[in-house]
């Protein structure tokens, strides 16, 4: 238990502390609390390919054809949780190469990075089974995404219709 003389100066210290103030500072530590990207406001994360993000982007552009502001928000959130999803996959891998060898299992660069996010999400896990916890992920990911293109639907029916037709009842 903190005694009531540390809480104090612990306080005291927190008001010393007012974080980077440069843009260069606060672009050094953006990414200091990202561990495996599974929940994270960014989508592309530093060592992945932003030309596949954005050959994910046009192609679900293309295909889910959003016209307005609130389509093209939910075509973000579905893009978003597609992204999440292939991450996903790769933490998989990664929890596989870490957990049967205790290392990172030979082979390529690509399985070297997947290892490491195994790794972090193992760490994320706090000794709970990593599996189960990425299994609640993955549902919630695809939960967001189903919701998601079926609101899109929804709102893209109803506009085709101008009103004539009542839109399908949004799934809750």
């Amino acid at each position: 238990m903190t005694s009531d003389k540390q809480v104090r100066a612990n306080q005291r210290n927190a008001l010393k502390s007012t974080g980077p103030k440069t843009p260069k500072g606060k672009a050094a530590i953006r990414h200091n609390a990202v561990k495996h990207g599974l929940l994270s406001q960014e989508i592309l994360l530093p060592g992945e390919d932003g030309s596949a993000l954005k050959e994910l982007d046009e192609g679900l552009r293309d295909e889910l054809q959003p016209v307005g502001e609130l389509e093209n928000m939910l075509v973000d959130k579905i893009i978003a949780a597609a992204w999440r999803l292939h991450r996903l996959g790769r933490v998989e891998a990664g929890i596989f190469a870490r957990e049967p060898y205790g290392g990172v299992a030979p082979g390529a660069q690509g399985k070297a990075d997947n290892a490491a996010l195994g790794l972090a999400f193992i760490r994320d896990a706090n000794g709970a089974n990593a599996f189960s916890k990425l299994s609640r992920y993955e549902t919630t990911l695809e939960r967001s995404l189903y919701r998601s293109l079926h609101e899109l639907q929804r709102l893209q029916v109803a506009r085709r219709a101008q009103g004539n037709v009542p839109p399908p009842v949004a799934v809750v």
